[in-house]
């Protein structure tokens, strides 16, 4: 009887995009002499290569597929389409998404859309702050605050949002109730929501980046840059590493457990005027005063395209899902496709050039006559670029521009008011601590191999922790408190003042506990000291609630 066949997988025709490169042919299975290892090993690749299959057989089933603007003869130029010529030819439904919201009197605007992208969040520079269903044309909270406000965005979901204003920086619920007001952050210009940290990142005049963990309520870090107010941030979505821009023309990568930049980018000549990070957390492009624009491969910190040339410095940049560069000089935006592709092929460039083929021309152009861009976003899965300027806000048609398909169990832009309360809560059971915020993510799941010589028995461990419960109950690791020592030569000052001050610790929390009870000493002995108070002067209300701290 003769040996059935064995069964050959077929590679799929869309495979190698999803297989990761390998320098050796060879399996390295083959060469182990273990057989219990070699067959682990050898599951393990069948397991991969499953794996690897799957996810090209995923090609199939993605029902939309992006399609950009495409020209019918060579001599034509898809940067010449004006707005309304898009709009005329677009079905009825798109074309409704083409807002174009006038508002002259609280200009310029500040923009920003929900993760879903079914909301708009508008903040004027005078003290204009909008929160509106966009897409229905529901209007769900406006305020009129009366002072100045330089940034805005949506926290968790659409129910809470976050203003910057001209002192401190305020949370609002999705009806313009203030629910709180953070008194430590202070001057703020930029805002960033770090949705599965549940932190909320600013940073402004004062040249200090702080996080605020909207969960708690707790401030988690503060670490000042010492490069003076920051002109620009972001953050990478990959890694959720935070992108500042700088007067001195450096960007510096920051996580929030660590008080040094984790590193140093010169970008620019001059000041950064804007950061603007792809989806996939690989490539960076800045823009600066000194008229350049530049990409990065921040996988190696390597320059991928450089213009120093631009007609005007850019003032604004951003990227959408698929890659489309947008950026901004005053009036004008120009918009290209493949750039963040190498090769001299993909730099960005200013008109046709003669018409060679072989020079990545703007894809798209506006201009916004007598007005000023102050910020813009790409609509999350909308072919749609919204740009907040002096006028207003603006939706432009960007085909291609959008995510084509979406992942309803992470963000569905057509959920219930049920399925975001689930969503939250599934959210806040995922959330992640802030030291788990690296470079290179990956490392998180890495193993220890000199774990197991170091690993305490029951006993050892019980009595480390009764140790250490007994040192925070009574304050032996930190100074004392001592009310003869002047204010700033305090021990808890000093205290403070270490390299660690960026970290808002427990320890730390005990410290600043222990200052303003080392000040109410103070000031009590001043008044005895001035006949205010007698020495046996007894605060009732003080010692019943004490008991409570």
């Amino acid at each position: 009887m003769a040996p059935p066949e064995k069964r050959i997988r077929k590679p799929r025709e869309n495979q190698e995009k999803y297989e990761r490169p390998s320098q050796n042919n060879v399996k390295e299975y083959k060469k182990s002499r273990d057989k219990k290892l070699k067959a682990n090993l050898k599951r393990m690749d069948r397991q991969y290569a499953q794996t690897v299959s799957d996810a090209a057989a995923t090609d199939y089933l993605l029902p939309e597929s992006s399609g950009y603007m495409e020209t019918e003869e060579e001599m034509e130029k898809t940067f010449r389409v004006k707005q309304h010529e898009i709009v005329k030819d677009v079905d009825i439904s798109t074309a409704n998404k083409a807002l174009d919201l006038k508002l002259n009197e609280f200009g310029p605007y500040y923009i920003n859309y929900s993760r879903t992208g079914t909301h708009l969040l508008m903040s004027g520079r005078k003290g204009h702050v909008a929160s509106m269903d966009w897409r229905k044309g529901e209007l769900r909270a406006e305020l009129n605050l009366n002072e100045t406000c330089h940034a805005a965005t949506y926290l968790q979901n659409e129910q809470f949002f976050a203003v910057a204003q001209k002192r401190y920086t305020f949370i609002y619920d999705h009806e313009g109730v203030e629910l709180h007001r953070l008194k430590r952050h202070v001057d703020v210009r930029h805002l960033e929501y770090l949705p599965y940290h549940f932190l909320l990142a600013t940073a402004g005049e004062t040249g200090w980046l702080k996080y605020q963990d909207v969960s708690t309520g707790a401030l988690v870090t503060e670490t000042r840059t010492k490069l003076g107010p920051t002109t620009a941030m972001t953050q990478n979505p990959w890694n959720a590493v935070m992108h500042l821009g700088h007067s001195n023309g450096t960007v510096t990568l920051w996580s929030p457990s660590m008080p040094d930049p984790l590193a140093r980018i010169l970008s620019a000549r001059g000041p950064i005027n804007s950061i603007a990070i792809d989806r996939s957390g690989y490539y960076m492009a800045t823009t600066g005063k000194d008229k350049s624009l530049k990409i990065w491969d921040i996988r190696n910190f390597q320059e991928l395209h450089s213009i120093e040339n631009l007609p005007t410095p850019g003032t604004n940049v951003s990227i959408s899902d698929t890659g489309v560069l947008a950026v901004a000089r005053g009036p004008h935006l120009t918009l290209w496709k493949d750039a963040l592709k190498r090769g001299k092929a993909a730099k960005p460039c200013f008109g046709s050039m003669g018409g060679n083929p072989n020079r990545n021309t703007p894809y798209m152009t506006h201009l916004f006559a007598g007005n000023k861009i102050n910020n813009m976003t790409f609509v999350p899965f909308e072919d749609l670029l919204g740009v907040g300027h002096e006028g207003g806000m603006t939706n432009l048609i960007i085909p291609g521009a959008g995510e084509a398909n979406y992942d309803a169990l992470e963000i569905n832009p057509y959920e219930t008011a049920k399925q975001r309360q689930e969503q939250e809560v599934r959210s806040l059971l995922d959330k992640l601590p802030a030291n788990t915020i690296t470079l290179d993510p990956n490392t998180l799941g890495a193993v220890d191999k000199t774990a197991s010589n170091t690993r305490l028995s029951a006993k050892d461990l019980a009595n480390v922790t009764i140790g250490t419960e007994k040192i925070k109950k009574e304050n032996m690791d930190i100074p004392s408190v001592k009310v003869d020592v002047k204010g700033k030569n305090s021990g808890l000052r000093s205290f403070l003042r270490k390299k660690t001050q960026n970290v808002v610790d427990e320890r730390k929390v005990r410290v600043q506990k222990q200052l303003e009870k080392e000040k109410a000493l103070r000031l009590r002995k001043t008044k005895i000291h001035n006949n205010e108070l007698s020495e046996d002067h007894k605060d009732l209300v003080d010692e019943a609630l004490g008991r409570f701290s």
